[in-house]
């Protein structure tokens, strides 16, 4: 291939990229977040590569989640604080059964533009350009506010850096403390049957950690007053994350430090293609969404490109086919990594495959569908020999009704009760920690 530059995507054909009124006004806007400050680190991302590794090499179990979309509406510390609290009980809950480290990602500080399967939305007999994200452009439906404006993308840097900065204070400031596991539950989930759950784990976490602390052990191992939180997002807009690429000064790598890991989506993945290009020479872990269409051979030339030196934790094949195309089309991908010897992390994403329209209009999915998805992958890597090594969710700490289902049953009529989300429907705290329960059972038995 030819030598990677940090514009050389620009020769490629990208897609799924909005088209600003005002080319002088984005490279502006660019050149601008090109002297802002990282949001991430160099080094952060090579630590998050090593566990990542530690996936690879089935040694812990790779947990990814977070918000469909990040707004600015909803914009708030309390919805920060509480989504990250899900994740710790879900993290908590996996590493109890599965007796592995977690590996803790955030679909967050940064998860604003989306792709989207057409260029425009009809309502009304009016035709306007589709919603592409709050970095992209406006969700209102009117002709101003789908106008793409490049000044959303500092408000993004702006939103993505205080979240950013209190992750950190949650993760190293004592809030992810384990002696605080009880207060991580929230309020609505006392009454449910996953947090009644949570709280008979948490009672023998206490239990443990009094023990270990009565025998002179423990209190004050930093491994449990902290603990490492990275960020992701899909690296869709491509003008924003090449502004905040960096070359580190210790390795002299390029380092995408917009988040610690990027992904690329199943409408962006083509070989030769703008998306795969910018990526291909930055030196963070990177995702690639496999969809029903990926072809074996594809994949396997998406590993050689954005992989080369076939780096343990540098890969992550992100699996979203649907709930019932799992077993069709999952075990040729695994043969065809298996048989080429390619180091790479296998999660699932059981969201983007089943998506669909309940009967009252709105978009949703269903718990039971994302719980079969996630169960059928868990089966065909057993089947087939390899790892299932994580999981990648659409969720959030709110009581939203979004997704239909859940042993606290959502209804089609409840949706219009909750329906928050600026973009896909998301599962519920409650829903969250059910399907960490069911993971964890099919954990437990794994390494029993």
């Amino acid at each position: 291939m030819s030598q990677w530059n940090l514009t050389s995507w620009r020769e490629k054909t990208a897609l799924q990229q909005p088209v600003y009124p005002n080319a002088e006004h984005l490279a502006q806007v660019e050149n601008t977040l090109g002297k802002m400050p990282p949001l991430v680190f160099a080094g952060e991302a090579r630590q998050l590569k090593e566990a990542l590794a530690q996936v690879a090499n089935r040694k812990a179990f790779l947990l990814q989640g977070g918000d469909c979309a990040e707004s600015f509406a909803e914009f708030h510390a309390n919805n920060i604080r509480d989504t990250f609290k899900v994740m710790l009980q879900m993290a908590v809950v996996l590493t109890y059964a599965g007796k592995c480290p977690v590996v803790k990602v955030g679909r967050m500080a940064g998860q604003f533009a989306k792709p989207r399967s057409a260029g425009t939305e009809t309502v009304g007999g009016i035709e306007l350009p589709s919603y592409r994200g709050d970095i992209i452009n406006g969700i209102d439906f009117s002709e101003s506010a789908r106008v793409p404006d490049p000044e959303r993308l500092v408000q993004v840097y702006n939103q993505s850096a205080s979240t950013m900065n209190l992750l950190r204070a949650f993760s190293q400031g004592g809030f992810a403390d384990l002696h605080q596991v009880h207060q991580w539950n929230l309020d609505f989930l006392n009454a449910s049957p996953a947090g009644g759950r949570y709280q008979g784990v948490a009672d023998k976490i206490d239990d443990a950690l009094q023990f270990m602390e009565a025998c002179g052990i423990g209190p004050g191992l930093g491994q449990l007053k902290e603990t490492d939180f990275y960020t992701s997002h899909e690296a869709l807009l491509l003008p924003y994350e090449q502004a905040l690429t960096r070359q580190d000064s210790l390795t002299g790598g390029w380092y995408d430090c917009s988040a610690h890991m990027l992904w690329i989506g199943d409408r962006t993945r083509q070989i030769d293609g703008a998306h795969v290009e910018f990526l291909r020479g930055v030196e963070n872990p990177i995702g690639v969404k496999a969809g029903p269409t990926m072809d074996p051979e594809d994949l396997i030339r998406l590993c050689d490109v954005l992989n080369p030196n076939n780096e343990a934790g540098r890969l992550n094949i992100i699996v979203r086919m649907g709930a019932d195309k799992v077993e069709e089309g999952m075990p040729k991908l695994i043969r065809a990594v298996q048989r080429e010897g390619k180091q790479v992390v296998w999660s699932s994403d059981p969201m983007h495959g089943n998506t669909v329209k309940a009967s009252t209009g709105y978009k949703t999915r269903r718990v039971e569908d994302v719980l079969k998805e996630v169960q059928q992958f868990f089966q065909v890597h057993n089947a087939e020999g390899s790892y299932a090594g994580g999981v990648h969710f659409e969720m959030t700490g709110q009581n939203v009704t979004e997704c239909v289902g859940g042993a606290f049953e959502v209804t089609e009529a409840d949706l219009a009760d909750r329906y928050h989300t600026h973009c896909d429907p998301r599962l519920n705290a409650d829903q969250s920690l059910e399907l960490a329960f069911m993971i964890s059972d099919t954990l437990k038995k794994a390494r029993s």
